[in-house]
């Protein structure tokens, strides 16, 4: 599966495994990931407003989701414990982590606080 391939064509977001994961993260510019799982109320809370920044940053920044449920060493590489968790990546190297579902502003800074 190419990274075009797992684009959610109507949310602009990227359905993340365990295979795609490195070449998205790496690809270069600012990358936020969603680690969330379906049973997960604060992250059914979260998924529009991901989805939203997705839209409104296409091209300056990546926006994608990993289910925790699907791809659990992902999780476990990043030490992810607690749903949703929002970790940013710059350059291929994680740069941020907020936990929870955080307001779509806070989201958006600290995203865009990551282009170069």
């Amino acid at each position: 599966m190419t990274v075009n391939q797992s684009y959610d064509a109507l949310a602009g977001v990227l359905h993340l495994t365990g295979s795609t994961f490195d070449d998205v993260v790496k690809a270069g510019g600012p990358v936020l990931v969603d680690f969330w799982a379906p049973w997960c109320g604060p992250c059914k809370t979260l998924g529009p407003v991901l989805d939203e920044i997705a839209k409104e940053l296409a091209g300056q920044a990546t926006v994608g989701k990993v289910n925790v449920e699907a791809d659990p060493d992902l999780a476990d590489r990043f030490g992810v414990k607690t749903l949703p968790s929002l970790l940013f990546f710059k350059n291929g190297a994680l740069a941020q982590t907020l936990v929870g579902a955080v307001p779509k502003k806070i989201i958006v800074e600290r995203l865009t606080s990551l282009r170069d």
